[in-house]
């Protein structure tokens, strides 16, 4: 009798399962380029929190004047000084008014602003000035 070609076969032999390391290169490429994005978002981050340091100060200090229309107007100077220079808080009371419309989204007139100088302050100009502080813009292109 003869004998089967099939007993002459042997069996499969898997292959020995790869190893992870030593990683490639495209997989060190993606590591290095996952590090680089987070690296970059938290330092973006940083100096948008840092930016708005000074808005986060003068809406801490609102709240502690919410009462002193005269106060809460200083600090709205020394905001926009802070982030757009002595240019634009220097001019008219107009047009410090103007701007202030600008910045703020708040309807403010000079005949407002020039009733903080008065003897008897006004609680709903102190109101209007506090909400101006919140909504404060921080990158309004202004004509200085």
């Amino acid at each position: 009798m003869q004998a089967s070609p099939l007993d002459a076969l042997q069996d499969v032999m898997p292959p020995s399962e790869v190893s992870w390391w030593p990683l490639s290169i495209a997989m060190w490429g993606v590591i290095l380029l996952s590090l680089i994005i987070v690296i970059t978002l938290f330092v973006w981050r940083f100096k948008a929190w840092r930016f708005k340091r000074a808005k986060r100060e003068a809406i801490k200090h609102s709240i502690a004047h919410q009462n002193d229309a005269q106060q809460l107007h200083i600090l709205l100077k020394r905001l926009t000084k802070h982030y757009y220079g002595t240019r634009a808080v220097a001019g008219s009371n107009q047009l410090w008014a103007s701007r202030l419309t600008q910045l703020c989204g708040q309807t403010f007139n000079a005949q407002e602003l020039d009733s903080l100088y008065s003897p008897k302050p006004n609680n709903e100009l102190a109101h209007k000035l506090h909400v101006a502080i919140k909504h404060f813009k921080l990158k309004e292109a202004i004509n200085v």
